[in-house]
């Protein structure tokens, strides 16, 4: 895009009053024009298709298609759309998520309007923008792996689980056929393989890294 076109916008977000303060936000920017909006990652398909933006601001947490399925498609589908993930989120799953998803950047929600503005032409350049404390995560992961699933036996797992439901040593034993001694056995080597030193925070580490299976 030329540097004296101006910016074509579309906006994706499933509550109003965000998409109307984003549109309220970049109104003073002669070089930007929202022009379209979404309140799903299925209608931001359909909408890309029809009105092709330059760039997209993207939630990511909506219900349907949410923000990331909706960055793979439209990267796959409307190659011409640079998609800038803008969520209140920094989870370094997500962040990793929707820049492998194609997406050129991503915002917190309490982006000022200038910098918001300045990410927008960015994108439209097809540059990165990253906001630091979404940079600051990821270097975070990088620096702590997630624990990996396979360190895990298939008794420690169950035994995992269980703590994450709440139950006691004794009532884990009586679940899974064991003694209490057996369950503090196996719950010191889990706590191992987690680098956790407590049944909370173990708990806290298999959610955030799904390590079972919590339906």
């Amino acid at each position: 895009m030329a540097d004296n076109q101006v910016v074509r916008i579309m906006i994706v977000d499933d509550h109003l009053v965000i998409r109307e303060g984003l549109g309220a936000l970049l109104e003073p920017f002669a070089d930007l024009r929202v022009v379209g909006e979404a309140e799903n990652g299925e209608d931001a398909v359909r909408v890309c298709h029809e009105l092709q933006p330059d760039v997209i601001l993207m939630d990511l947490m909506m219900p349907g298609m949410d923000g990331l399925e909706a960055t793979r498609t439209i990267r796959r589908e409307c190659e011409g759309a640079q998609v800038l993930a803008l969520t209140s989120f920094t989870d370094d799953q997500l962040v990793r998520g929707v820049l492998e998803a194609g997406a050129v950047g991503y915002l917190l929600k309490n982006v000022n309007a200038s910098e918001l503005a300045a990410a927008v032409r960015a994108a439209s350049r097809g540059e990165f923008t990253i906001d630091p404390e979404a940079n600051r995560v990821l270097v975070e992961a990088m620096r702590h792996p997630a624990p990996s699933l396979q360190a895990l036996t298939g008794r420690e797992t169950e035994v995992l689980e269980l703590v994450v439901h709440g139950y006691s040593n004794i009532e884990i034993g009586r679940r899974l056929d064991i003694s209490p001694h057996t369950v503090k056995n196996h719950l010191r080597s889990i706590y191992g393989k987690l680098d956790v030193s407590t049944r909370t925070a173990a708990a806290r580490v298999a959610l955030k890294y799904d390590l079972i299976d919590n339906s």
